[in-house]
């Protein structure tokens, strides 16, 4: 995830342990260059949506039925992303090399690593403090900081604009405001497309039938993933405008859906089901695709009280790209209880103390957390002390170990830092997860985009380990 919160001398707000890029469709800030030949033809005259009938087989919003469909030039419609991040003001030479002084003196205050994780910070950043002073535009300015954090090489800590500290704190606060289908997706660059992680609820997606673990290959025939890059941005659109997916759910082969762009203002929904079983046993699954959403863990309050009684747990941690301390020890309050560790800084530790908040049997049921590749930070840190306490089982693949704590800085212009501030110390194995990443009980390998939830290996070795079929 990335980095910056507070002005320069303001006091840590809350700590945050990464957010992967599975984001709802975060598009690129720059336009790829087409790579097919468009010929220019008259706008056709605007057509009324149809509605939703039996004779038709999109599904067209309620807040698009009636009106006339939005036409662009297929080169807009194709290649341009819709616009999210706001323009950030510009700032003066003297902030500049202000907010660069104070950003320096932050990482060499907190960061976790005394030895700046190996590299030669005195090196690096005289370096970029003759970049500032030598004269940058704002928006430059901006890019040579995220370059300057970059060069940590810790793979987490970031620091961000004050657009895209805007565009982060609503993706906080659950509000993801865009023009779309409707899903949750994540890049698969060597296969050529992207991965639907999971669908929203009454969105056009889900009424036109795409699913979970499905892949979307182009997009009106152009193709997502060019060039080693993926510009899952071409889902995006005007409002009330049709879309044609191609689109291949596991073992099946490509098909093309058509898809009414609408209006998208929701918070990212978690999937709550119960297993089918052959044993008649109830066994739940939450797949939580992160901790960086407020209303995450309400919607898990909400999806133990649905469940009632159950003879098993399993949490979907596979995409868990981590987020904030709050909603990680919510969730953890619900299944466990007690003192699961603690983070250690430079010069402290504090540690990680969680009170019971059974719903029905939540705190004593059996559970099994699925781990992968894609399991960060928070994400991981929930996994391990759950299998380091003994509480759970884990299925899936080992993660990569990026444990490290993030805390948030805010400089004067608005702009933020995440550095990288504590490492996190397991209260019985006291395992460096950092370097060994978290190790499954039970070792499942399979892409995403392989299986359906009815078919998922690791769902069934999962119930295998509770004890169930």
């Amino acid at each position: 995830m990335n980095a910056n919160r507070f002005l320069l001398l303001s006091f840590l707000l809350f700590t945050l342990s990464c957010n992967t890029v599975t984001q709802i469709f975060t598009p690129s800030n720059t336009a790829p260059v087409p790579t097919v030949a468009l010929v220019e033809t008259a706008t056709p005259a605007p057509e009324a949506l149809p509605t939703e009938s039996a004779t038709s087989p999109v599904y067209v919003p309620p807040s698009c039925q009636g009106i006339p469909m939005a036409t662009v030039p297929a080169a807009t419609a194709l290649f341009e992303p819709t616009p999210v991040l706001a323009d950030n003001p510009p700032i003066a030479a003297d902030v500049q090399l202000s907010i660069f002084e104070e950003l320096v003196d932050t990482v060499e205050r907190v960061y976790v690593y005394p030895d700046f994780n190996g590299k030669d910070w005195n090196a690096i950043t005289a370096d970029y403090r003759a970049k500032v002073q030598a004269g940058l535009d704002t928006e430059a300015f901006y890019t040579e900081m995220e370059a300057l954090i970059n060069e940590l090489g810790d793979e987490h800590s970031q620091f961000q604009s004050p657009s895209v500290v805007a565009l982060e704190d609503a993706e906080l606060m659950g509000v993801n405001d865009y023009v779309g289908i409707g899903i949750l997706i994540q890049p698969l660059i060597e296969k050529e497309r992207i991965t639907v992680l999971s669908v929203f609820p009454d969105s056009s997606a889900e009424h036109g039938g795409l699913k979970s673990h499905d892949s979307i290959l182009a997009v009106d025939g152009v193709p997502i993933v060019q060039d080693g890059e993926a510009f899952p941005h071409r889902v995006r659109g005007p409002e009330c405008s049709a879309v044609v997916l191609s689109v291949q759910s596991p073992g099946q082969p490509p098909r093309d859906l058509t898809f009414i762009r609408y209006h998208i203002v929701t918070s990212l929904p978690i999937d709550a089901r119960v297993v089918n079983t052959t044993d008649g046993s109830r066994i739940g699954y939450i797949f939580l695709p992160t901790f960086f959403d407020e209303t995450v863990s309400g919607q898990v309050t909400e999806a133990l009280e649905n469940f009632g009684t159950l003879d098993g747990l399993i949490v979907d941690n596979r995409m868990n790209g981590g987020g904030i301390s709050t909603v990680l020890e919510s969730i953890l309050g619900h299944v466990t209880s007690g003192r699961l560790g603690q983070f250690v800084s430079r010069a402290e530790t504090r540690p990680l103390d969680i009170t019971a908040d059974p719903i029905n049997n939540s705190q004593t049921v059996p559970l099994a957390v699925l781990v992968g590749e894609d399991t960060v930070s928070f994400g991981e840190i929930f996994a391990g002390v759950l299998q380091d306490s003994g509480r759970a089982k884990l299925v899936g693949q080992t993660t990569l170990g990026n444990v490290e704590i993030l805390h948030s800085y805010y400089f004067e212009d608005g702009s933020r830092i995440w550095i990288a501030e504590e490492t996190f110390d397991p209260a019985v194995s006291h395992a460096n997860w950092e370097t060994a990443g978290i190790v499954p009980d039970v070792e499942v390998i399979a892409d995403w985009d392989t299986f359906t939830f009815e078919t998922d290996p690791a769902v069934a070795a999962a119930v295998q380990l509770l004890g169930h079929k």
